[in-house]
């Protein structure tokens, strides 16, 4: 397979922060390949996704498809990335159309269509005509996620891409999205909240805690109940066959169990 994304020693620190928010961060992706970032909040998922579109200048090196993002003119980097933030600039009044047609700038005669085609794909044709600040948190999501997908890039940021979907839509959108991944050779880097959901799509995760790369695998590798018991302090179960599902535990009601098989 071809290597598509290489990072490199990352370091990162917000200004006036006393710890750096990513440290020694190294990790690669290959094209067409889905790698999930997942770890408790504030860990540095969001700050690398950053990092890798450009948008955090950090110490390290990254490179995309033979591109630097730090040297690169925005707009040719918008044909190689695109990200989807987990809290984006709204701006008001702004029809929902044209705020995903802002995916093809500068626009040309194709662009039209495939905005349409992306709208359909994400079930959005009827609220073409409505502004931004008239529809509900999810709905903005998957107007967000279809301006990033309308950018046609060769790799895919996202930031929490399912956080206000109801299970049903966080499904479509997941699936939709490994869809066309299948279908172009899309690269998707995704910070997941979810464990499940990352288990279920990502073709390898990396783990992060407190700016600190903790390991890297396959969803079976790297989702085992003593890792996430260590890095999240979390009891849960996770099912053995296929891709794994996490399923939280009560702490009392394992100790139950343990106590009814004595």
């Amino acid at each position: 397979m071809t290597l598509f994304l290489n990072c490199q020693h990352i370091e990162f620190r917000y200004p006036g922060a006393d710890d750096p928010s990513l440290r020694d961060i190294s990790l690669s992706a290959h094209k067409g390949e889905w790698l999930s970032l997942i770890g408790p909040n504030g860990c540095g998922k969001s700050t690398l996704l950053r990092c890798i579109a450009g948008l955090n200048r950090c110490h390290g090196d990254i490179e995309i498809a033979g591109i630097r993002p730090r040297n690169t003119p925005r707009r040719k980097l918008a044909q190689k990335i695109a990200l989807m933030p987990q809290r984006p600039i709204v701006p008001e009044g702004l029809r929902i159309r044209d705020y995903i047609a802002l995916g093809r700038t500068p626009y040309r005669g194709r662009d039209g269509g495939i905005v349409d085609a992306v709208m359909s794909r994400l079930d959005l044709v009827a609220y073409a005509q409505r502004t931004l600040n008239d529809v509900s948190g999810g709905e903005l999501q998957r107007v967000v996620l279809a301006r990033a997908l309308a950018q046609e890039p060769d790799v895919l940021l996202l930031d929490e891409p399912t956080s206000a979907l109801d299970i049903g839509m966080a499904q479509q959108v997941m699936e939709l999205i490994d869809d066309i991944r299948h279908e172009s050779g899309l690269t998707v880097i995704a910070a997941v909240h979810d464990l499940t959901l990352a288990g279920q799509y990502s073709d390898r995760i990396a783990l992060l805690s407190a700016g600190h790369l903790v390991c890297t695998g396959t969803p079976n590798e790297v989702l085992t109940e003593a890792t996430i018991a260590e890095v999240y302090g979390a009891t849960v179960q996770v099912t053995e066959m296929g891709p794994p599902v996490v399923i939280p535990q009560r702490p009392s009601w394992q100790q139950h169990l343990l106590k009814d098989r004595d």
